[in-house]
């Protein structure tokens, strides 16, 4: 059974930066398609950060530069760094992957979620 834990998130003042990480257990399934959302109350799901196999990335909309997206093969461990924040950055955090190859548009198409980190951005 696969599962997938983040850590993490927090508050912290406009322009500091916070990393947060993804621990994925459990069945050593490759994965296609790993990825950050980011949801507030209200709001559609937003994508943050992807990598897909082998070690492609992409990021959203005018994230890429202040968002970094990596992964610990080894310990198996999704990261996303996240700089300069704002607060508009304020949001749940979650982790997701996929079997299959999913982008940021499609939240719906991963199957494996976490259960969320909160990142809360003061001004």
């Amino acid at each position: 059974q696969v599962q997938l834990k983040e850590s993490g998130g927090g508050s912290v003042q406009a322009g500091g930066s916070l990393r947060l990480s993804c621990q994925i257990s459990g069945d050593s399934v490759r994965f296609k398609s790993m990825a950050w959302f980011r949801q507030v109350p209200r709001k559609e799901r937003e994508g943050v950060a992807r990598i897909w196999y082998p070690d492609d990335k992409d990021y959203g909309y005018g994230m890429e530069g202040r968002f970094t997206m990596s992964r610990d093969i080894t310990e198996n461990i999704l990261y996303l760094q996240m700089t300069n924040l704002k607060p508009e950055d304020t949001a749940m955090y979650s982790c997701a992957a996929s079997r299959d190859y999913w982008g940021l548009a499609s939240p719906t198409g991963y199957e494996f979620w976490g259960q969320g980190t909160q990142v809360t951005v003061s001004s």
